[in-house]
């Protein structure tokens, strides 16, 4: 399959020229079957063993080759049957049994079965140290598997585990063919080695630039309570991996693309005017956020930290950079992420506190006006985030905010060589962004257990350095998210775990981060997952 442009030729010129397609023509009654969907995606891939599936890119494209055990309704976030067809829980959380549906197969013919669903999670929940699969961030205390039948299939965990029912539904527990599991880690990056019972099946793939799904002509057993069930509308998808945001947004208008990820919010605008559309998705989780690393000295101090709270300005951020799809942070967690707890009060912006805090911290301004303490200057640094939107600009603000204050913050480039191993070193990375998706509280514990995401670099975390920081409290109500069955008990965890990182100041919260997207007006029917990521089952093509 060949893309229908080369679309390193565009220019931004051939924006300004391109005659958008109008959205005032008539559509059909029902979807059209046929087409291939051209789809622009910012970055390349990663790894697509399923629970790599955090980093968009490769989210949106296992969301369309894999199903999963569960639904979860983007609209009401209840979780609803899909290849499982019913289930039980015991009191506790700590024995999950699922009836799975019948009929179901990998797109190798393998069968969906109780064993396959079974292999997959104890790969996910216990990893492989062999084939070096690291545990599933979304499958907490897990112990084992067991096949009652061929359609049911039971787990166990340790302890209990109240958010493994959500867990089962998202794009991490995305279930592949047992031969997929027999693969090393390092050879998932290559598409065509995944083999999922989805909509689609990779057809091809230019590794790094080019990526072809081709619909599954027997495709059958679409989330119980979607109206679609059999083959997808459209005849297949071409990913094309387009790095620069002019060119997508040219290949779009011009007709060359259908839908394409990641637009800027100054380019929104300009899609707009033209009568094309704006999906901004709520990815439901942890806001786009600044994190310290507290073993660094030079944020040791909670002083220090609340200081630089204070001095970011995060409505001048969003009113400067974003646009009304980046709703400013109220809290840790998204508005409407479940758990969500507004911490207006210990939020806000107040330059002269912020001088005053640093003031009591013992950091005075030196001659050049960059404060100092023991002869040593507030100089932090921060590499940007490539896969969030804007963020070069976003630290470049925070950075400007900051040095009205005294502070220095050093911006250095996402694709630095040194980045990976910087970042996990507190000495060398004392501030970073950071953000998680994930509608159910166990987000919180995703993104700053020391097991998990680490975001606080804590003792016991993935660093290899010699780290002394650890925040017993933290961990402990992180675990409580993670192990009560009581809801009404675990969403007071989940306030207390927000209200408690306010008020150690370990994160910045600046706004709740959407995946923004714009088609051709005649695209149809896309949707999005709970936390953003896209849905191609049911689109159709109305030119």
């Amino acid at each position: 399959m060949k893309s229908r442009v080369s679309l390193t030729s565009f220019t931004l010129a051939a924006v300004l020229a391109a005659t958008a397609v109008s959205a005032s023509g008539a559509h059909a009654a029902e979807p059209v079957k046929g087409g291939t969907l051209i789809y622009l995606e910012q970055q390349t891939h990663t790894n697509l063993y399923p629970p790599a599936g955090g980093f968009y890119p490769n989210g949106g494209i296992l969301n369309q080759i894999t199903d999963k055990l569960t639904y979860q309704n983007p609209k009401t976030l209840e979780v609803e049957p899909w290849i499982a067809e019913s289930w039980q829980v015991n009191a506790d959380a700590t024995e999950y049994t699922f009836k799975l549906r019948s009929g179901v197969t990998f797109s190798d013919g393998s069968p969906l079965d109780a064993a396959a669903v079974a292999r997959n999670f104890d790969v996910f929940g216990l990893g492989d140290k062999a084939l070096k699969y690291p545990v599933s961030e979304v499958v907490n205390n897990y112990d084992r598997s067991e096949v009652v039948d061929p359609q049911t299939v039971k787990f166990y965990f340790k302890k209990p585990s109240p958010g493994f029912l959500q867990g089962t539904s998202v794009i991490g527990s995305g279930l592949v063919s047992l031969k997929t599991l027999t693969l090393p880690f390092e050879t998932l990056g290559d598409a065509t080695k995944i083999v999922g019972s989805g909509p689609f099946v990779v057809e091809s793939e230019t590794l790094g630039k080019e990526l072809n799904l081709k619909a599954r002509e027997d495709y059958a057993w679409g989330p119980a309570k979607l109206e679609h069930q059999g083959r997808a509308y459209i005849d297949g998808i071409s990913y094309i991996v387009t790095g620069e945001d002019s060119v997508r947004i040219g290949a779009l208008l011009a007709g060359q693309a259908d839908l394409i990820r990641q637009i800027q919010a100054y380019d929104e605008p300009q899609v707009e005017s033209q009568d094309f559309r704006i999906y901004a998705a709520s990815t439901r989780g942890v806001n786009n956020s600044i994190v310290f690393r507290p073993d660094n000295p030079l944020v040791a101090d909670v002083k220090v930290r609340k200081a630089l709270s204070l001095a970011t300005n995060t409505k001048e951020i969003v009113s400067t950079l974003f646009s009304a799809n980046y709703p400013v942070a109220t809290s840790i967690l998204a508005s409407s992420a479940i758990g969500y707890a507004d911490e207006t009060a210990k939020l806000g912006f107040d330059a002269e506190k912020a001088k005053a805090l640093l003031d009591e911290a013992g950091y005075k301004p030196g001659a050049d006006g960059i404060r100092e303490k023991d002869g040593r200057k507030l100089v932090l640094t921060a590499y940007e985030s490539l896969p969030q939107p804007q963020n070069r600009a976003t630290l470049q603000l925070v950075a400007q905010q900051w040095g009205k204050v005294g502070v220095t913050l050093n911006v250095l480039a996402g694709d630095a060589g040194s980045r990976t191993v910087d970042d996990l070193d507190p000495l060398k990375t004392p501030v970073s962004p950071a953000m998680v998706g994930r509608a159910d509280p166990d987000v919180l514990k995703s993104q700053y257990y020391p097991k998990n995401r680490d975001v606080l670099r804590q003792k016991g975390g993935p660093s290899d350095k010699v780290q002394s920081f650890v925040d017993p409290k933290l961990n402990g109500i992180l675990e409580t998210i993670a192990t009560e069955p009581n809801r009404e008990k675990r969403l007071k965890a989940a306030a207390e775990a927000q209200a408690y990182v306010l008020d150690q100041a370990y994160a910045i919260p600046i706004f709740e981060e959407p995946q923004v997207y714009a088609s051709a007006p005649y695209v149809n029917g896309l949707a999005f997952e709970a936390v953003g990521r896209p849905s191609f089952y049911s689109v159709w093509l109305d030119k």
